[in-house]
């Protein structure tokens, strides 16, 4: 198979690129740097089957291009991270919802199959728990910038299946609820990797908000081999399924493990949200996947439950070794 990935040297986007090539496929990848790093992909250099591009998807001759000489199109790039989109709100509508929509538009003209990308934030201040793919997305007001990825992303999802109803394009959507790993980076937000390099450090370990609002914290393998589970399966074309854990845990008790695993005497510090972020930022209290639908159709099932992901990323960041990514 051949795979085009945009945002291939990102963190999700490289550790699939590394997957697809270790089962013998072709990888294409497409990435302008901009969150994503060379140093991701650097040992796939080597590999005959992997090329790369240090462009941007809105280069749409060299979109086409590459999206032509594909078999399976996997979307990835977009805006990341609380804090980038906090920050540059505009960066954020223009490159999901103008990228998108340039990928489904090369795509659309031969067919392809496409994976697109989107994330749990669509689900927005909803507060059935666990979400389910065919919950009702509840916005908070557009004066809130924060809320501008899930409003992009929501209409990344309404482009893609209207390409599938009108043009019988094959695209399948996953939603990607907080994913974790080796080679992901703090610096836009992510906790994970943030509260390990504060506890390398010596701490204070910050937590925003109260720390009493909890999310589930699925391993990067397991979310990358149900993503190319999804677009492998012919049946999942036209549809939206989330991927990612169903154990849940709080900031607060993920701060207090991050610090106990790491030792010695390290502080947690709690920063309200306007100081953290701008005033008047909203968060989710809880964040929780409903996983039916992906099991039933490709079998979808976490296998690294949050103890063993804090040891990995721990020896990771340390650089003790290289854990197994998948």
């Amino acid at each position: 198979m051949k795979a085009l990935i945009t945002g291939g040297a990102g963190f999700i986007g490289s550790h699939l690129a590394e997957f697809l090539l270790s089962r013998g496929d072709a990888v294409d990848v497409i990435d302008d740097l901009s969150t994503g790093a060379m140093a991701n992909i650097e040992h796939l250099k080597p590999s005959p089957r992997f090329r790369y591009a240090v462009d941007t998807i809105f280069n749409e001759p060299l979109l086409s291009e590459r999206v032509d000489n594909a078999d399976v199109v996997f979307h990835l790039a977009a805006a990341v991270g609380v804090r980038l989109i906090v920050e540059k709100p505009t960066r954020t509508i223009e490159t999901n919802i103008g990228g998108t929509e340039r990928v489904l538009k090369a795509a659309s003209k031969k067919g392809k199959r496409v994976f697109i990308a989107s994330t749990s934030e669509v689900y927005g201040k909803g507060a059935r728990v666990p979400f389910r793919e065919d919950d009702d997305l509840v916005f908070g007001p557009t004066t809130k910038s924060r809320w501008s990825y899930a409003a992009s992303k929501a209409v990344d999802e309404f482009l893609a299946l209207a390409y599938h109803k009108e043009q019988g394009l094959p695209v399948v959507i996953g939603r990607l609820f907080n994913t974790v790993g080796p080679r992901q980076t703090g610096r836009y937000g992510m906790v994970i990797p943030r509260f390990v390099e504060q506890a390398l450090a010596g701490g204070p370990i910050t937590v925003y908000g109260d720390g009493k609002q909890s999310r589930c914290f699925g391993w990067v393998g397991d979310v990358v081999k149900g993503i190319v589970g999804l677009a492998e399966c012919a049946k999942a074309a036209g549809g939206v399924y989330n991927l990612g854990a169903r154990e849940e845990i709080t900031i607060n008790a993920l701060a207090k493990k991050v610090a106990g695993k790491v030792g010695g005497r390290i502080s947690i510090r709690r920063i309200p949200y306007h100081k953290a972020y701008e005033e008047g930022f909203e968060d989710m209290r809880r964040r929780v996947p409903a996983l039916d639908k992906a099991r039933k159709a490709i079998g979808y099932r976490p296998t690294v439950g949050i103890e063993e992901i804090l040891d990995r990323v721990i020896a990771f960041m340390k650089g003790s070794g290289s854990p197994r990514s998948l």
